[in-house]
């Protein structure tokens, strides 16, 4: 009998020990805010104040930090760690007023521990993300990126970092779509290495020096997440951005929050300020994780302001007021300019730039209009349009480009745009004075068919003048084919301009799709 005593109490004593070593932790995430500072209505474009008031608008700057603190509170003598997958920069007139400025000032302001690199971080360079970097005290980091040869960036990235939480270890490790310098504008200096290859270079880093915890803070995107999570050891969560996907256990069409992917998670918290991902994460003794869980928190209406954050956007956004609330047209409907239809079909909003940008340079014997459908970057919603709603569609403020080209260098080009669409990369070809078929199933190369200009099928010999923005026109967005075009002339007018104008020469505007792109 005693030694049935002795025996159980051991074993209690053991449950104990082992319920003690358990460590819990709480990782708060962001992920593609793009410079949403303000509120944003149900298009993700910047909300009136009238909706805001009428509790009719979702995130802003100022509901992300009451929500983080709130959460901080809750989990007060927790571990917590709050992490960024990247894309603060590029989206609304806060980025293109003040250059990032704004969002380096929030970031220190929220206290995030680690911030990756993405993309957008680099639309004004390697200086933009020097920037950045210099004007926050939390590391920003990339692994799959070497900037040692960037006489800006050296020294500036590391490619991971260790968190000390709780007294335990916790490595971040990151890596940056490697199609970022067809995507941005990182300059030649920053050399890129494949994600899962760099990935996996830190993570045995990371373990060498004895490290068992271990999350991959990434900007590639769910479908390469979730390859990473499968494929890279060592990783015991993928917390990522880029894509823009929503995670979610409550709202309808969304992945599971989190999606695991063999014994790892992966989450993501959407975009645009609209939600905050919190994963619990549970790891045994020996640093093997026995429980993920979690879910994306939206940030609407019932989320307070906080209000100095909110009187310091004001004060940020007075300079900038007047032209953002100029009305510059009506729309007699929704234009929908949704990142999920433009980068995967005709949509409105890619109709209605297409033909402002053909319009504009129609004397000029162009024929051809090609914008690419991730530099749609929001919907107008029905009624007043103002200059603010144009600026939130067309933020980076590309200039119209014209050039010529052979049909054979079109055909080739709406192959590379077609050639992602899985991946619902930007590179999607919205257009117009032409039309043409996709094959979504078929290779990668040989998805387009039944090219039509001008109602003609396309000569391939034949040299057609094109329209696009500056972007594309020198290879953005894999269009290379562009790069060596004739003729070419880059400093047009500026996009936004040429589309709010041809807006208000066809008030009310009436949004329509007519069949120019065909989904087979």
């Amino acid at each position: 009998m005693m030694l049935r005593i002795m025996t159980t109490t051991c074993a209690m004593a053991m449950m104990a020990s082992t319920a003690m070593a358990e460590y819990t932790l709480h990782v708060i995430h962001t992920n593609d805010l793009h410079s949403r500072i303000e509120p944003i209505n149900r298009f993700d474009s910047t909300c009136n104040a009238e909706d805001n008031a009428a509790g009719e608008c979702f995130g802003g700057i100022a509901r992300v930090i009451t929500k983080i603190n709130e959460l901080r509170e809750e989990l007060a003598g927790e571990n917590v760690i709050l992490l960024d997958a990247g894309d603060q920069y590029q989206g609304s007139l806060m980025y293109t007023t003040y250059k990032g400025d704004v969002e380096a000032e929030f970031m220190e302001l929220i206290g995030y521990d680690v911030m990756a690199v993405g993309n957008h971080e680099f639309d004004d360079g390697d200086e933009g993300l020097r920037k950045l970097t210099d004007a926050v005290s939390f590391p920003v980091i990339s692994g799959n990126i070497d900037v040692s040869s960037s006489n800006i960036l050296a020294g500036q990235v590391d490619n991971h970092v260790v968190l000390e939480v709780g007294g335990e270890r916790i490595g971040i490790i990151s890596a940056l779509a490697v199609d970022t310098a067809e995507t941005s504008s990182p300059s030649d200096a920053v050399i890129f290495t494949p994600e899962t290859e760099s990935l996996a270079a830190d993570v045995a880093a990371l373990e060498a020096d004895g490290v068992t915890k271990i999350i991959a803070l990434n900007h590639v995107g769910v479908t390469k997440d979730m390859v990473i999570a499968e494929s890279v050891a060592g990783i015991d969560a993928v917390v990522g951005g880029h894509s823009h996907t929503l995670f979610s256990n409550t709202e309808e069409g969304a992945m599971a929050y989190p999606t695991m992917v063999g014994d790892v998670p992966v989450v993501q918290a959407y975009a645009y300020s609209k939600y905050i991902g919190h994963l619990t994460l549970v790891f045994d003794d020996s640093g093997n994780l026995t429980s993920a869980t979690g879910d994306t928190i939206l940030l609407d209406a019932s989320v307070a302001e906080d209000e100095a954050a909110v009187a310091r956007v004001a004060e940020l956004a007075g300079p900038i007021e007047e032209m953002k609330t100029r009305i510059v047209a009506e729309a007699a409907d929704v234009i929908t300019g949704d990142r999920e239809v433009c980068r995967a079909m005709e949509c409105p909003m890619g109709n209605l730039v297409a033909d402002a940008m053909l319009d504009r340079v129609k004397d000029q014997g162009i024929q051809i209009a090609i914008q690419n459908g991730g530099g749609l970057r929001a919907t107008i919603d029905a009624g007043e349009v103002t200059m603010g709603e144009v600026l939130s569609v067309l933020p980076f403020q590309n200039t119209l480009s014209t050039f010529e080209v052979t049909g054979a260098d079109i055909v080739a080009a709406l192959e590379n745009g077609v050639g992602q669409i899985e991946e619902g990369a930007g590179r999607f070809p919205q257009v117009a004075g032409m039309s043409f078929a996709v094959d979504a199933a078929a290779a990668p190369g040989a998805r387009v068919s039944d090219v039509m200009v001008g109602g003609a099928p396309i000569d391939l010999a034949a040299t057609y003048g094109v329209v696009s923005n500056n972007y594309v026109r020198n290879g953005g967005d894999g269009y290379s084919m562009f790069e060596d075009a004739m003729n070419a002339y880059d400093y047009g007018p500026d996009l936004a301009d040429v589309t709010a104008e041809y807006l208000a020469a066809n008030a009310p505007y009436q949004p329509y799709t007519d069949g120019r792109i065909t989904m087979r």
